[in-house]
């Protein structure tokens, strides 16, 4: 595939540390939830970061969808992704499951479903979810 943007983010510290984005746009301060043995100190982590993505790259794949139908979104449609991590059942670390909540104000249930439906097969984070996309890790 030709790829037609890239960037690059680093964190340091784990999920108590600093993520930041190679044009330094992102800078955020990480935290555990306390849910996951943190103090609940202010910050964000890679869950939210992960349904801020998500979220705001399957509105766009809505709209794309939309567009070639001759759709028009409003701008207060929303897609809420919620993000759950946990231990993964065959006991060898953890998993994420995700969910999105898509509310398109004014258009039909049932147009608004085709739409989602559409837009999850252009979303490429639904993709790569979907195909178990391959992530090659190196080390420096």
């Amino acid at each position: 595939m030709p790829i037609l943007y890239t960037t690059k983010a680093s964190a340091t510290g784990g999920r108590a540390g600093r993520a930041v984005s190679e044009n330094g746009v992102l800078d955020v301060t990480l935290t555990v939830p306390k849910e996951l043995g943190g103090d609940g100190a202010t910050g964000t982590n890679p869950e939210q970061l992960f349904a801020a993505g998500y979220s705001a790259c399957f509105l766009g794949a809505l709209k794309f969808v939309a567009g070639q139908q001759k759709v028009k979104i409003p701008e207060d449609a929303k897609v809420t992704a919620t993000v759950g991590i946990g231990p993964r059942a065959d006991g060898g670390g953890f998993g994420i499951e995700v969910s999105l909540a898509v509310h398109i104000p004014g258009m039909d249930k049932a147009e608004a479903e085709k739409l989602a439906a559409a837009a999850h097969i252009v979303c490429p984070y639904s993709h790569a979810l979907r195909t178990s996309t391959e992530v090659p890790v190196t080390v420096a």
